[in-house]
């Protein structure tokens, strides 16, 4: 230990010493998510006049710092899922997005992006008496992002916990470059969803679709929190966790003995993940528990090893469903709102697991930026939405007006049973629209669906 200790001394700098080592030009990659340095990025952001086309890449970025601008004269921001602060920078042209699918993240560095990493700066907790060093709530692809980088620097913060993982969690002494203690930044929290009656309503259909023994993924957003207080409700048992990210409702549902992982057929006993987002009780209930395990996202969101779970039940959220099933959960047109994450991922492995399931949820309609209603089930999709999940992969689609299942259903039958968990004001007209377009023809006018 005592050589470890020496080791970390003499790698130890400052921010303002990290932030120093960046050069014009370069490719800067941050941890994703609350694996974000932001102390490394305060000092960064301070030499922005110093420094012209540095590219950053990231993913959930949490300081509020300006410091990109539309010109991009110091910094290009690059960002694999935006979040609250990096959709401001792309709606002022100072952002660029990432598509790719969550799971390809090691790969992405390992083999697409091993020469494009300059300097990569991640927070971690404190190193352990092996010379390691934990990455917390979010394993991700930090490692990956590691094992590529031309320099490593390490963002220290003691109330990062330390998470249990399955591999690939952790990296060691004699893998970094330089060290950052950061005592003035605590882990970001996310605060929970505001939920409304719409919410409670589709979180309860989809409560109902959910049996003992089975394991969950449960998306960003209200209803899946909502879903998760249900299942208490419910008084489901032996409930297991295999998600992209863990969240505070997994934290209640242990809590609360639903959720046990006894019946997994992956990871028995285990609340599998690659990152979590939540409140600071969520990352203390975290730290050192034995019912967690952290693993990376190509592990986590592979669509083969989530099928691997029996019963796996997959629950996301989207901005907008089209008529023949095309779901859009990240985009509004051309402006970018989060990412694809590993909707599709999930989408696709719940389907592949045996008696699981997939659903897609979203309100009926959303107020525009007049106020006026719309409907959120489209003819078609608006031109520059991005599809997030393909027709031929939606299977269950759910809003606070009901329920439907569009495998096998042909494009008329589709129609129809979207148009039928629409909001009522938009049937008829959506209904027209789908006979002009050819999408109900005219010998299934009259049918049932």
């Amino acid at each position: 230990m005592s050589d470890f200790r020496q080791e970390y001394q003499r790698k130890l700098i400052s921010a303002e010493e990290a932030a120093g080592l960046v050069k014009s030009g370069m490719w800067i990659d941050y941890g994703a998510i609350c694996g974000f340095p932001s102390l490394i990025d305060e000092k960064l952001c301070g030499r922005a006049a110093e420094l012209k086309d540095v590219k950053i890449r990231a993913e959930h970025s949490h300081t509020q710092i300006p410091r990109t601008d539309p010109e991009q004269k110091h910094f290009i921001h690059n960002s694999w899922f935006l979040g609250k602060v990096e959709r401001d920078y792309h709606k002022n042209g100072a952002c660029s997005y990432i598509p790719f699918g969550l799971s390809e993240g090691p790969r992405m560095y390992r083999q697409w992006l091993k020469d494009q990493v300059d300097i990569t700066f991640i927070e971690v907790t404190p190193m352990d008496e092996r010379g390691d060093f934990n990455f917390g709530t979010a394993v991700t692809r930090q490692k990956a992002a590691c094992e590529v980088a031309k320099t490593v620097v390490l963002e220290v913060n003691e109330h990062q916990p330390w998470v249990y993982g399955g591999y690939d969690e952790t990296v060691n002494i004699k893998q970094v470059d330089y060290i950052v203690e950061n005592y003035e930044y605590r882990i970001p929290e996310f605060p929970a969803a505001v939920v409304t009656a719409e919410d409670e309503v589709i979180a309860g259909l989809l409560a109902g679709q959910i049996g003992d023994g089975a394991t969950i993924q449960l998306g960003v957003g209200a209803i899946p929190s909502v879903v998760g207080k249900l299942l208490i409700r419910h008084g489901l048992k032996d409930l297991g966790v295999h998600s992209e990210m863990f969240n505070d409702s997994m934290m209640e549902l242990i809590e609360a003995g639903v959720v046990t992982g006894a019946r997994k057929s992956l990871n028995p006993g285990k609340a599998v993940h690659c990152f979590a987002a939540g409140s600071e009780r969520l990352y203390k209930f975290m730290d050192r528990n034995p019912a967690l395990a952290g693993f990376p996202v190509d592990y986590t969101n592979d669509p083969y090893t989530i099928a691997r779970n029996e019963n796996q039940i997959a629950i996301n959220s989207a901005l907008r469903v089209d008529l023949r099933g095309q779901v859009c959960s990240e985009s509004v047109g051309t402006r970018q709102i989060s990412g694809t994450g590993g909707q599709l991922e999930f989408t696709r492995g719940a389907y592949l697991s045996p008696g699981g399931q997939a659903f897609i949820c979203l309100h009926a309609t959303r107020p525009d930026k007049d106020g006026k209603m719309i409907s959120n089930i489209v003819p078609t999709l608006e031109p520059g939405d991005m599809v997030t999940v393909p027709a031929s992969d939606v299977s269950q689609v759910v809003t606070e007006y009901g329920m439907v299942n569009l495998k096998g259903k042909s494009v008329w039958q589709r129609a129809k049973a979207l148009i039928s968990i629409a909001h009522p004001d938009f049937r008829d007209t959506l209904t027209e629209t789908a006979i002009k377009a050819g999408f109900i023809t005219r010998g299934t006018i009259g049918l049932g669906w």
